[in-house]
């Protein structure tokens, strides 16, 4: 009957996967993936359950948080992060609004100038190319430290890209030190000083709408620099390795049928290489949203907090302030922002029939 038929079959593999841990290698595969299974489950996994542990409680770190002194206040911490006006709310939403304005800036900045590069180190017109590749990833392997020091001289009042700009005539700003947005310095030129009155009085988060559109300060924009610069070694050669597996044979066919160099480009480099895209918006949307090396080398947050970040939120709450339970739940707010919006990327960029 069909019923027995299906069963025997269920049962006949099911003695087929019991089959395959009884064989003689099965032991010695598990044995040699436990080290790493374990290292996973003590350094990745208990970890990230702990934290999600502490930012339930009122914990400073002086006792165990599982048996020592500690007061369990729930969801409490994520309230006042999200929904109880205060410090802390207008802190992280005045972080969210900075690093909203990285990511966009520094990922676009990014994506667009290590596609150049590996354009330009894949030609085949251009000597040195081993060369030029490697001076375009040096800064990916330079200490953060050296590089920040670098930019502090370079962005300095009296530094080198404000004597640039004096050649031209003009007069540069106070790099790290100006808490100014970008976007209403801009509007002051047409003369729009005061924000208009549907702005300034509707707030979000604690924070006005003016001050949302406002966009990346001074001083973020020149940590906005300091991001592309590194990291676009890094995703140029993400870039170079799609590249370099088009077929020679399309190139010369679209060629011969007549396409000119900027033909090629739209109607096969760009479709050939959208997974890679993808990918590479990916992984610097999600490094965006971390930024922390940076912010706490060379601002920490400064001026007027308009280069503070939900990381380096989270690290002063925790060690600076004592306060775990906070941290930890703005680490797992933050981690919800990225998956979310890292999911909702890969949704739009996928493939569609």
């Amino acid at each position: 009957m069909p019923s027995t038929s299906t069963g025997t079959g269920t049962g006949r593999h099911s003695h087929r996967r019991l089959a395959r841990f009884r064989r003689p290698g099965a032991g010695a595969g598990l044995l040699f993936v436990a080290p790493a299974v374990l290292s996973l489950l003590l350094f990745l996994i208990g970890p990230i359950l702990m934290a999600a542990w502490v930012s339930l409680l009122d914990w400073n770190a002086q006792s165990n948080p599982f048996t020592g002194d500690y007061e369990f206040v729930g969801t409490e911490n994520y309230q006042e992060l999200l929904t109880t006006p205060g410090l802390l709310r207008t802190d992280f939403m005045m972080s969210l609004r900075n690093t909203v304005y990285f990511v966009l800036c520094s990922v676009t900045g990014t994506t667009v100038l290590s596609f150049v590069l590996a354009l330009a180190v894949n030609s085949r017109v251009l000597r040195g190319r081993s060369f030029f590749r490697l001076v375009f990833y040096f800064p990916a392997i330079t200490s953060s430290v050296a590089i920040a020091m670098i930019f502090l001289f370079l962005f300095a009042n009296s530094g080198v890209v404000n004597g640039v700009l004096s050649w031209f005539g003009i007069e540069g700003p106070r790099w790290f030190n100006d808490p100014g947005g970008v976007l209403h310095l801009v509007l002051g030129w047409f003369g729009v000083d005061q924000p208009p009155g549907a702005l300034a009085d509707h707030d979000l988060g604690g924070l006005s709408l003016w001050q949302w559109a406002a966009g990346p300060s001074v001083a973020m924009s020149a940590l906005i620099l300091l991001s592309i610069w590194t990291s676009s070694g890094v995703f140029m050669l993400f870039f170079l390795v799609g590249l370099q597996d088009i077929p020679v044979e399309l190139e010369e066919a679209t060629a011969i049928d007549g396409a000119n160099s900027w033909q090629r480009f739209r109607f096969l480099t760009l479709p050939l290489m959208r997974r890679m895209v993808v990918l590479v918006i990916t992984l610097a949307l999600i490094s965006s949203w971390q930024v922390f090396d940076q912010i706490f080398l060379i601002s920490q947050g400064s001026p007027v907090k308009t280069t503070l970040t939900p990381a380096y939120v989270s690290y002063v709450r925790s060690f600076r302030d004592g306060e775990f339970g906070v941290g930890a739940a703005v680490a797992f707010v933050l981690a919800t922002i990225v998956i979310v919006l890292t999911l909702a990327q890969r949704w739009l960029g996928r493939e569609r029939a």
